[in-house]
């Protein structure tokens, strides 16, 4: 078999082995740690099983004409949400388009494999970039190593490895800084552009990030060319133009994520904290762990080699002290509140405040390059770049983030690392001198990733991988299914934060970057439940709220047995299913003034437009009879403890409670079944839930296992007769036709129909009926009908996506201009010298 042709080429060969190293290291860690899918383990971490497993089975659904919705509206989620900014932000990677190939039962094993071809691809890139910076001839396998030093550094398998978006950014810094060197070059103008345009289509987050990093290091090539200011000044207005047209090119999902961003409920906001300095040290060492501090872990090889690239006098001098200026710079950059801000496009993040840490990795990685591109360091470099590797780790001692493997691990990898330096300027044993270089990168990085992989088991909250509550789960979801006639909802217990699109349906339940403001404010209003300060909505499970959204089919699971803190539970999966309107249906005009209150009892009757509660007054006591302190005119205060509820219910009443700040369980009675709430306001707000059935003098058990507040209107009294007569009223006005598609709803209304016709949907940006913006009904989709038409067309288009595709298309006419007028100009120039003199 004949060996490719790209393979033939030794920095090609360099790129693959990279790749290889890269991939089975991170393996080898994962299967140590017993890790899925080596283990029992989970590696579904944080907001990798609550949402980059549940978006990426969407986008598999997608792929195979599976999913409610389509790229512009997902009808699964939250009862109909953009899915765009979505798509832009979690998805836009070529690379997750791997999930199609994979039964959507093994989900989490797609996920684990786009990881790693990712990581691979990274590290092949940077192999790339550094052989394009300086050939390094008979070097290419010791950029092979480094270029997988940069793949397995300590940001990429510590964070990333679970945020699998940033891994695009992990790939983006080394491709902008070859469009870099094209531009300063003013070769391949239409490739660096393609590029950039990958890069910011990919993950426009960690793709500004890359672009800054990309940028210092053209400034430093351009700073260290042989050549005018007018070249330089040339070769920076490549590069800006590369930018700006790749750029450009990506706006039609850029502009939509930007907006989406706007239009997104307000998350945490945090103050940027600057590490302490050991912490910085001991991130640069193996087997360390913390959320708070920047993972520049390398491996020693390339913490020595970027540390001797001082002393190596084989390297220019200037050449030598820019580029360890520059890493020093970088570094300091990370722990400067503006300058952190400037890194993070002047926002502080929610979680880790040193995302911006890959650059810098890439950057000691270049220098480390630059020390060994040239030549073998020698003994003088040797020396000062083991003193600079101890140095760091005599400077981590006092950290607590130091453990028993650290040292250990430091002290074998720098023997062997030096060991190997001396072979390979030798001339002899190089062999030899690779085998100890890749056995100090892998064993440090395995050891890393495996000690990291069981650090985020014990740190971050989990979930469980594809198993057989999800085969259950989405056997009952398809069975139920009805969709467009009514909504089927996979219940209230869930897996995870996206369980519509994990298992199927068409469910309430919803958590994103950019979970629409009026979406979380509506479900406030009704009394559903969140996570991640209102990001994460949960299911509204109530009678009521499934009529006003039409959800005939409702799943029930037990609680979730991966989660510790649920007690144990052996229901069966059930499905109820419940008589409800279509999508559209129609009420008379609502009072302009009308505003939801505080009370999601009666804002719940708003939004039904019929009475169906009875609020009763409450009185709370602790369990020796003392009644409960008021903190205002609307809440009783609760410490740790059992108090009573006690109301008056009419005869046969549903009784509900409503307590979003309790954390603890209730029971109504003495043999009435536990509720389980878990509210802690504002980060977590318990839901609404059902008690069971009763009348007249009432007692609610309240258990609290912390200090928080019950609402003096805590229980509602559902009639359910009333709510079968206003559901067949909405139902006899309600549309007789209705057609779903991916980017919005046509129905079909009684001849003669007068008032409002309202959407089962949140009235998110982006909605217009009949040509014309949509109206509001209560935070729902509206528009008015006079009886002159019996159809009403909605239809969806994400906030941006027209100025985006203009912005697109005008890049696109750039990027031809870029390519077309050269060749036009160098015609004519050929031309012109074809012709004969005139006489």
């Amino acid at each position: 078999m004949r060996t490719p042709s790209i393979l033939r080429s030794p920095r090609a060969r360099g790129a693959a082995l990279a790749a290889l190293l890269t991939v089975a290291t991170l393996c080898a860690g994962d299967a140590v740690a017993r890790s899925y899918p080596f283990g029992p383990h989970t590696r579904s971490v944080n907001d990798l099983g609550n949402q980059f497993v549940p978006f990426h089975t969407r986008l598999r659904d997608l792929l195979h004409g599976q999913a409610d919705g389509g790229l512009l509206l997902n009808w699964q989620s939250g009862f109909g949400t953009s899915f765009l900014p979505d798509l832009g932000t979690y998805l836009s990677s070529p690379f997750a388009l791997l999930v199609g190939v994979f039964p959507r039962d093994r989900i989490d094993l797609a996920v684990y494999v786009v990881t790693l071809v990712k990581t691979g691809v990274a590290a092949a890139a940077m192999t790339w970039l550094l052989t394009a910076l300086r050939r390094g001839r008979g070097r290419e396998w010791m950029a092979a190593v480094l270029g997988a030093s940069y793949a397995l550094c300590g940001w990429s398998v510590v964070e990333a490895v679970y945020n699998p978006m940033w891994l695009d950014g992990l790939i983006a810094f080394p491709l902008l800084c070859l469009a870099g060197e094209w531009a300063r070059t003013g070769r391949r103008p239409v490739l660096g552009v393609l590029l950039v345009t990958l890069a910011w289509v990919s993950n426009f987050y960690t793709a500004y990030m890359a672009t800054l990093g990309a940028a210092l290091v053209l400034v430093v090539r351009l700073l260290l060319e042989d050549g005018t200011s007018r070249e330089r000044v040339r070769g920076l207005g490549r590069a800006a133009r590369t930018v700006a047209i790749g750029i450009g090119l990506a706006a039609p999902v850029l502009v939509p994520v930007f907006l989406g961003t706007r239009h997104a409920y307000p998350g945490w906001t945090r103050e940027f904290a600057p590490a302490a300095w050991p912490d910085v040290a001991a991130r640069l060492l193996p087997a360390t762990y913390s959320f708070f501090s920047p993972a520049v872990f390398l491996g020693t090889g390339a913490l020595l080699l970027a540390g001797a690239l001082a002393f190596q006098r084989a390297v220019p001098r200037t050449e030598r002290f820019v580029w360890a200026g520059l890493v020093a710079a970088v570094a300091l950059s990370l722990q400067w509140g503006p300058t952190h801000l400037l890194w993070h496009a002047f926002a502080t993040p929610n979680g880790s405040p040193f995302r911006q840490t890959f650059v810098l990795s890439g950057l000691v990685v270049i220098a480390a390059w630059t020390a060994v591109a040239s030549a073998w360091p020698d003994r003088r470099a040797l020396l000062g770049g083991g003193g600079v590797v101890v140095l760091i780790a005599a400077g981590a001692a006092s950290s607590a983030l130091v453990t028993g493997w650290t040292y250990p691990l430091f002290a074998a990898g720098l023997v062997a690392v030096l060991g190997a330096l001396v072979l390979a300027r030798s001339g002899r044993f190089a062999v030899l001198a690779a085998l100890l270089l890749v056995g100090a990168l892998a064993g440090q990085a395995a050891a890393t990733t495996a000690y990291a992989d069981r650090q985020r088991l014990n740190r971050l909250d989990d979930y469980a991988p594809w198993g057989q509550r999800q085969d259950l789960q989405s056997a009952a979801v398809a069975g139920a299914d009805g969709w467009p006639r009514y909504r089927t909802d996979p219940g209230l217990e869930q897996s995870t934060a996206n369980d519509p699109m994990l298992v199927g349906g068409q469910g309430g339940a919803y958590y994103s970057s950019h979970t629409p403001d009026v979406l979380t404010r509506t479900f406030l209003a009704l009394g559903a439940g969140w996570t991640s300060n209102g990001r994460a909505l949960h299911s509204l499970d109530n009678p009521v709220t499934d009529a006003v959204f039409s959800v005939g089919a409702r799943v029930h699971v037990p609680r979730d047995p991966h989660q510790g803190w649920n007690s144990p539970d052996d229901r069966p999966v059930t499905v109820t299913r419940q008589d409800v309107p279509p999508l559209v249906t129609v009420r008379p005009a609502a009072d302009p003034g009308a505003r939801p209150g505080r009370s999601p009892f009666r804002n719940q009757e708003m939004l039904l437009g019929a009475s169906v509660y009875t609020v009763p007054a409450t009185a709370l006591r602790a369990a020796d009879g003392t009644p409960a302190e008021d903190t205002d005119a609307y809440d009783y205060r609760v410490r740790p403890g059992a108090y009573t509820l006690s109301a008056n219910c009419p005869a046969g009443s549903e009784v509900y409670l409503w307590t979003p700040d309790l954390f603890g369980k209730a029971r109504l009675g003495e043999a009435g079944e536990l509720a389980y709430f878990r509210g802690e306001l504002p980060g977590r707000r318990a839901g609404m839930q059902r008690l069971g059935t009763g009348g007249g003098q009432l007692s609610v058990s309240l258990r609290a296992a912390r200090d928080g507040t019950v609402p003096h209107e805590a229980v509602g009294c559902l009639d359910r007769g009333r709510l079968t007569a206003a559901v067949a009223g909405l139902k006899r006005t309600g549309a007789t036709r209705i057609s779903v598609t991916g980017s919005g709803v046509r129905a079909e209304l009684p001849p003669g129909t007068h008032g409002v016709a309202v959407l089962s949907a949140p009235r998110i940006a982006g909605w217009s009926c009949d040509g014309r913006p949509a109206g509001s009904y209560l935070g729902l989709v509206s528009v008015p009908v006079n009886g002159d038409r019996t159809t009403v067309d909605c239809a969806f288009r994400p906030p941006g996506l027209r100025a985006g595709g203009l912005a697109g298309a005008a890049a696109l006419a750039a990027l031809l201009a870029t390519a077309l007028v050269p060749r036009a100009r160098a015609r004519m120039r050929g031309r012109a010298v074809r012709l004969p003199r005139q006489p």
